[in-house]
């Protein structure tokens, strides 16, 4: 490793799974003091222990605004200032066009759009000039998904927050980026297509229409992550970068 992130403090929220994972385990592999989040504390604890390093959990449903106030306060009890935010908490469900209820639209915007805006916006005192902002998005926010209606709703409003935000937050050279994955193998992703054979079965169709051959790993999201947050991509700013195998291209 080159401790690239040595000295630097980090958000990671929906830190305990996946992708937030992957993301987490690479950033305190590389130095950084890591902050990640979760609504469950059971899953909390079981992340921290797992990811060693210097890593804090903080639970917290990034759709609470007072959650979120918690997470930085409690940032704030040990460092003055944050160098990177990876606002990566969200979560969506199928319902097809016609079933879609007030509930599943309010749970899906309140965490994947409220809670990514005031994970970022709630950061900005703590942010220091010059730090880094990367942003969860999806493939779905370019292309159509049978019942998935709203979640990619959401994740089109994620993508255009980083190019309007790249606006509002240049005086302080912030950068924001979007990192967009695709058919990625995780638990989410397991129990969204209904888990067991079910979910093996939907994923090997979904390989065969990507050009790589196959879906993804964390740990390759992971690593586009570190890159969108280091200094190597000082000049990147406002993309959506695709980590999808070649899906979004064709």
């Amino acid at each position: 490793m080159t401790n690239k992130f040595d000295n630097k403090v980090v958000v990671v929220t929906g830190g305990t799974s996946g992708i937030g994972l992957a993301t987490t385990k690479a950033f305190a592999a590389e130095g950084a003091s890591v902050f990640i989040t979760g609504r469950r504390q059971e899953a909390l604890d079981a992340a921290v222990k797992q990811i060693g390093g210097r890593v804090t959990g903080v639970r917290g449903d990034m759709s609470r605004l007072a959650d979120i106030d918690r997470l930085y306060d409690a940032i704030q009890q040990k460092h003055s200032q944050i160098d990177v935010v990876f606002a990566n908490a969200g979560g969506g469900e199928m319902a097809p066009l016609g079933t879609i209820t007030e509930e599943h639209y309010q749970s899906i915007f309140d965490t994947n759009v409220k809670g990514v805006l005031f994970t970022v916006q709630k950061a900005l005192p703590l942010l220091k000039d010059g730090a880094s902002v990367i942003l969860t998005g999806s493939t779905t926010s370019i292309s159509g998904t049978p019942a998935f209606s709203v979640y990619s709703a959401t994740k089109a409003a994620v993508r255009n927050f980083a190019r309007n935000w790249i606006l509002d937050l240049k005086d302080r050279r912030i950068r924001v980026n979007a990192i967009s994955p695709g058919v990625t193998d995780t638990a989410g992703l397991d129990e969204l297509f209904g888990g067991g054979e079910q979910a093996q079965g939907t994923k090997d169709y979904l390989a065969s229409l990507i050009p790589a051959g196959r879906v993804g790993q964390p740990e390759e999201t992971a690593k586009a992550v570190l890159f969108l947050a280091s200094d190597e991509a000082s000049f990147v700013n406002g993309v959506e970068l695709f980590v999808d195998g070649g899906q979004a291209q064709i």
